[in-house]
């Protein structure tokens, strides 16, 4: 936030308190069966300052690259989702909206991806309040959807036919830190170089090693076919590592049915592959995983996760988008590929932590 705006900052939020003080205008559009508020998760930034820029984020994993983006700035960063749910799925109340209207930039993952994000976004634009937009989406390439893809689903917005979920590849993933980056160096252009080099040092030091991970344990499988007891989340990884991805549920949402249909087919791959171990979304239902257990060579499951949301014993430990990566989803591609049995896998005591985890 440069120092003119930060003196004009009185009107705006004068006229920011009162368009929040009346977000339940928008109840119909954002009050969701969950009914949630936002976490309260602010960033690890080091800043000592309470008056700084508010960024807040529609979904985890751009909110941990926001907060390690502006470690030793004022920007402080928090997360919209609460703790415990998915958050493609998750559809909140008015008071998510009355924070994105008195917060500095809004964070958010493209047209499409999150309706109730949508409605907000046009809100601010209704309205004229000056909430600066991130798109975390701009200038990614998107892959097509995968065959299995529901046919009633059709992609999200202006990317219609494309699967948003482009995180989980970690060279996409840059791209998004890029734009983070240059939308919190208008909000805070004094600690440009620190924005810039926080971010390098992400890109370098986080994601190029977990990619170079990512390529060993898919270079090194026994196999090039997982089959998840979740949603159709990981194309990304299948298509930058060369690994079949077969989701159980077939669609984009995390809530997505599961039909007979779906597990017969997911019974012929398990036995033509000779499949022991398959992986489960750690936000979604149990029930067709431990049904693979009962009724196929399948003897457990172990989690996965798209980073779209958080447990509280993560947050207690302050995981992030890598500690997720190396503490939950490389252990279970490990073991579902082949490459480790369960024991060998993950920090002491992971396999019994998560074998067909509740």
């Amino acid at each position: 936030m440069n120092d003119t705006r930060r003196a004009e900052q009185p009107r705006e939020s004068t006229r920011r308190q009162a368009l929040a003080a009346g977000a339940g205008l928008l109840g119909t559009g954002l009050a969701g069966c969950l009914g949630g508020g936002a976490s309260g998760e602010t960033g690890s930034n080091g800043s000592d300052s309470d008056d700084g820029p508010v960024a807040v984020a529609s979904f985890f994993s751009f909110y941990d690259f926001g907060r390690k983006i502006a470690r030793d700035t004022p920007i402080d960063v928090k997360n919209l989702v609460p703790t415990g749910l998915h958050g493609h799925g998750w559809e909140p109340n008015a008071s998510v909206t009355r924070e994105i209207i008195e917060a500095d930039a809004f964070v958010h993952v493209g047209e499409g991806f999150q309706p109730w994000a949508d409605r907000a976004i046009q809100t601010l634009e209704d309205d004229d309040v000056d909430t600066q937009l991130i798109n975390v989406r701009e200038n990614v390439e998107l892959i097509s959807l995968a065959e299995t893809l529901d046919e009633e689903e059709e992609g999200v917005g202006e990317d219609r036919g494309k699967d948003p979920h482009f995180w989980l590849d970690p060279q996409r993933a840059k791209k998004s830190v890029d734009s983070i980056t240059e939308g919190f160096v208008d909000l805070a252009p004094d600690h440009e170089d620190t924005l810039r080099e926080n971010a390098a040092t992400y890109k370098s030091d986080v994601l190029e090693q977990i990619d170079r991970d990512y390529r060993t344990i898919f270079e090194e499988a026994d196999r090039d076919v997982v089959q998840l007891a979740a949603h159709n989340a990981f194309q990304y990884v299948g298509n930058r590592y060369g690994v079949r991805m077969r989701p159980l549920v077939v669609n984009l949402a995390a809530s997505g049915d599961v039909k007979p249909s779906d597990i017969t087919e997911a019974k012929e791959v398990i036995e033509a592959n000779d499949i022991e171990y398959v992986a489960n979304g750690v936000f979604e239902s149990r029930r067709p995983a431990k049904q693979l257990v009962a009724e196929t060579p399948v003897t457990a499951y172990f989690p996965v996760t798209p980073y779209a949301g958080v447990r509280e014993d993560w947050v207690e430990n302050n995981w992030g988008y890598e500690e997720i990566a190396y503490e939950i989803n490389m252990p279970t591609f490990d073991v579902v590929v082949g490459n480790k049995t369960p024991a060998e896998a993950g920090p002491e005591g992971w396999a019994e932590q998560w074998r067909n985890f509740e």
